[in-house]
């Protein structure tokens, strides 16, 4: 059974784990051992179902994934934690772990782009960007370290605004939670965020975001414990199939 887990957990799994092997002699196909992925949690959902998709088909394999900032997953890499695949929420995230000659090759799968988040029936009235530098209201942003805090960093510089933000979150789900509970007026996250919160939050689309796309790059580790399975799993969110199920999510082409 897949197990969807913290990365400190998913370390911790991964002492007793033995590595994946190649196919048996006769059945090119088979493939054993577990896969750890450490993800964006704005890839959340998606992932989970691709992951499940991958396991049906290889039955040997288990999919592990940590979810969290990519900025603290990148620091978890360079720190040590073994891991197999790393799927970051922006480019500038993944440069850092190929730059310690920790991955190789990455390959952009994804663009998403940002989107207002208000409690369902948008009781501080949110109608735009500008909004979200009114005093009175109470906004939640990433931190900039976040992907999705530089993009919002660069969607309110092109559009010569400056935030009132009231708390900044560690990644973009945490900000969407924040709504989902009331607590703020608005927080501006992904567009795939505010479709799979569903009713709990009402998305207020910023057509000049388009300007501040993340791209979601993919890689397989240098030091990937499991590396066969690893490249396989890299392979399937790469194909068409899995492709499909990303844009059903509200993700873009990159």
């Amino acid at each position: 059974m897949r197990a969807v887990l913290p990365v400190a957990a998913a370390a911790l799994l991964l002492a007793g784990c033995a590595p994946a092997a190649p196919a048996a002699p006769g059945d090119p196909d088979a493939l054993t051992g577990s896969v750890t992925v450490l993800a964006a949690a704005s890839l959340t959902g998606s992932l989970d179902d691709l992951a499940g998709r991958f396991e049906d088909t290889h039955p040997g394999v288990d999919v592990v994934i940590g979810y969290g900032g990519s900025a603290a997953l990148a620091e978890q890499i360079l720190s040590g934690v073994p891991a197999d695949v790393f799927f970051a929420a922006d480019e500038a995230t993944m440069l850092k772990v190929v730059e310690a000659g920790l991955a190789a090759d990455p390959h952009v799968l994804l663009a998403n782009v940002l989107e207002i988040a208000a409690p369902a029936g948008n009781p501080g009235g949110v109608t735009g960007l500008a909004d979200l530098a009114d005093p009175d209201l109470v906004v939640a942003l990433c931190d900039p370290a976040a992907p999705c805090g530089r993009a919002a960093a660069r969607l309110f510089e092109l559009a010569g605004i400056e935030p009132a933000a009231d708390t900044l979150e560690e990644n973009v789900r945490a900000a969407l939670a924040k709504v989902a509970l009331g607590e703020v007026d608005a927080a501006l996250v992904y567009a795939t965020d505010v479709i799979a919160a569903g009713d709990a939050v009402a998305g207020i689309p910023v057509p000049e975001a388009v300007r501040a796309l993340n791209r979601y790059p993919l890689a397989v580790l240098a030091d990937a414990p499991h590396p066969v399975a690893a490249r396989a799993f890299a392979d399937f969110l790469r194909s068409d199939a899995a492709r499909d199920v990303f844009l059903g999510a509200g993700f873009r082409a990159p």
